[in-house]
């Protein structure tokens, strides 16, 4: 089990924030990826911010999105659609967005629209 499954993801959220911020890109515009990925909208993503939800808790009440397939590339030197373990593959599907919208591509096309 990665030790990633344990952490909060409002420990995580921040750096997401922090990076997308950086590169000019929102705060409104990561949670819209969010909730895109998740199906969890403003309310219930702060629910879970606030909750101390652990990546674990989060993908398994998450209704991911039947599109999220469709998300390939590279996070930290691994395939994404490689990933074996299901839990890492949603973990880092959420990577590979964040990374895309902070990287300046276009909201449709993060959101595979």
């Amino acid at each position: 089990m990665s030790r990633i499954f344990t952490v909060s993801v409002a420990s995580v959220y921040p750096h997401y924030v922090t990076k997308v911020e950086k590169k000019g890109r929102t705060k409104a515009e990561l949670d819209q990826v969010i909730e895109w990925l998740t199906g969890f909208d403003e309310a219930a993503l702060t629910g879970h911010l606030d909750g101390g939800t652990t990546f674990e808790e989060f993908f398994a009440q998450a209704r991911l999105n039947p599109n999220a397939s469709s998300i390939k590339g590279v996070v930290c030197g691994i395939r994404v659609e490689e990933v074996e373990d299901p839990l890492m593959q949603k973990i880092r599907y959420l990577d590979k967005l964040v990374d895309e919208l902070a990287k300046g591509k276009a909201l449709e096309k993060v959101l595979r629209s």
